[in-house]
């Protein structure tokens, strides 16, 4: 796909990475979606705010879904939840967290009968949370991004797809409206291409990218469209499922 921008995104230290299934509604009638799973404040503690011990949370392409990672965030336990094509998988890890010093440490757990195991990595600070390495049977490129919900800032993630022409992928999103910032990852249903970006959010719902307005945030839906730099329309859908 060659619609997106491709740039790798690095926003300091909330969000870091290796950097939607769809959900509209058929008519102005229909309710609004609403995940009654997600939280709407931050569950991040304040005494974490500045260590590797928190709260993580972020996108997984390749197929597509969400991540969790908590690191003693309130309790004694290092645990974490991915949920990718609708499967859960949750995730241990018995590294302990040594103040002052680099967190990384491998998640072990099961999908499908199959052992899965991921490596986290996150700055002694809480800064460039990244998955070092990831084995998941069945998907061998899976990509992911991760931000650290604090006490102040929460981290919400929305999952969808992307239309352009007679392309379209996956299009999978990270944010933080408290810190007006948004970060994606789109892939390529046919080639697999993975394309990558991420910008300033305006107005408190409007995902913007070098000037230019992508999508907008209602309540737990993301919906939007904009041409691309070869005149294609590309229309975005997606819900929050963290």
């Amino acid at each position: 796909m060659k619609t997106f921008k491709k740039t790798l995104w690095m926003l300091p230290v909330l969000f870091a990475g290796v950097f939607l299934s769809s959900c509209s509604k058929d008519s102005d009638s229909d309710p609004a979606y609403v995940c009654t799973t997600c939280n709407d404040t931050p569950q991040g503690i304040a005494a974490n705010d500045m260590s590797a011990k928190g709260l993580y949370k972020g996108i997984v392409v390749g197929s597509t879904g969400t991540i969790s990672i908590d690191i003693q965030n309130g309790s004694n336990t290092i645990t974490g939840v991915m949920v990718l094509d609708g499967v859960t998988v949750n995730l241990i890890s018995n590294v302990s967290v040594v103040n002052g010093e680099t967190y990384i440490a491998p998640f072990t757990g099961m999908m499908n009968g199959s052992a899965v195991t991921l490596t986290f990595q996150v700055g002694a600070g809480g800064e460039q949370p990244t998955m070092v390495s990831a084995d998941i049977p069945g998907h061998p490129n899976a990509t992911f991004i991760l931000a650290k919900e604090t006490s102040t800032s929460l981290i919400e993630a929305f999952v969808g797809t992307y239309t352009a022409g007679s392309d379209s992928g996956t299009f999978n999103v990270v944010l933080s409206t408290s810190l007006a910032k948004w970060g994606y990852i789109a892939k390529d249903n046919q080639t697999g291409e993975i394309n990558d970006g991420d910008g300033i959010i305006a107005d408190g719902n409007k995902l913007m990218e070098d000037g230019r307005h992508m999508a907008t945030i209602n309540g737990d839906e993301l919906n939007g469209s904009f041409a691309d730099s070869n005149g294609t329309t590309v229309t975005l859908e997606g819900h929050r499922t963290l």
